[in-house]
This record gives C-alpha cells, structure tokens and sequence, in this order.
C-alpha cells in the first residue's frame, strides 16, 4: 500500500463516526509523524489503540441493546438492534461499522496495511 492509500484509510477512519476520540487522536499522531523519525513510535501507539477498539460482534450486541446505545440512536435503536442481531446471526465476528471494517486487518496483520477480513459485510442502513 502507498503512502497517499495509507493515509487515505486512517483518514477515512478517523472520520467514521463509529471511531472513538482516543482512536481519532492516535491516527492524528500517526499521520503528524509519517515520515518523520517518531512514525514507529506513533504506528506503535496507533496499533496499540486499533487493537483495543475493535468490537466483537458479542459486544456489539451488547451495546446495541444498551441504554447508551438507545440515547445514541434514538429512535433509529430498533433498526440497530437488528443489524447487530443480523450480524450475529450470520457468523461475523465483529462489527463491521466503518471504523472496525478498516481496524480489523490493520490488527490481524499488526501492521498499517490492510488486506483481509474476518467478517461478513452488512450495509448500515440504519447509521
């Protein structure tokens, strides 16, 4: 993967709006410290992060079902619970919001060039 792909993807993560501010922070970092002497520090650090914010499909359930998640989808909350349900139902095991789509190879591979998933692809109609 080139440079200019790279950085496309962390961008197009960071601006998922599944992506958590910690994760927003750490791709920041990274992109400020491509190139420069601090990029393996900083893709450590990214790492380090993608991997904690990955969702199982369990936990995904989980907080689909979730007060939070009800305050966060309002009335879109039936619409989510479904599709986490849905994705159970099809053998995924994580979520595949945009987010978690882009983290899931990145932490497979330990590094910042994707190429395989473990998952099944649902569109978010709900989102």
């Amino acid at each position: 993967m080139d440079k200019q792909t790279l950085i496309a993807k962390m961008k197009e993560m960071a601006a998922a709006p599944s992506c958590c501010p910690e994760l927003k922070e750490a791709v920041a970092a990274y992109i400020d410290a491509f190139g420069t002497p601090n990029e393996k520090t900083a893709a450590k650090n990214l790492l380090a992060e993608i991997k904690e914010d990955i969702t199982t499909v369990d936990g995904l359930v989980a907080f689909a079902h979730s007060p939070q998640a009800a305050e966060i989808f309002g009335e879109g909350i039936k619409g989510f619970i479904a599709h986490a349900e849905e994705l159970k139902a099809s053998g995924a095991e994580y979520c595949d919001c945009a987010a978690c789509a882009i983290n899931l190879p990145i932490a497979e591979k330990r590094t910042l060039h994707p190429s395989k998933r473990r998952y099944a692809r649902i569109n978010l109609t709900h989102v």
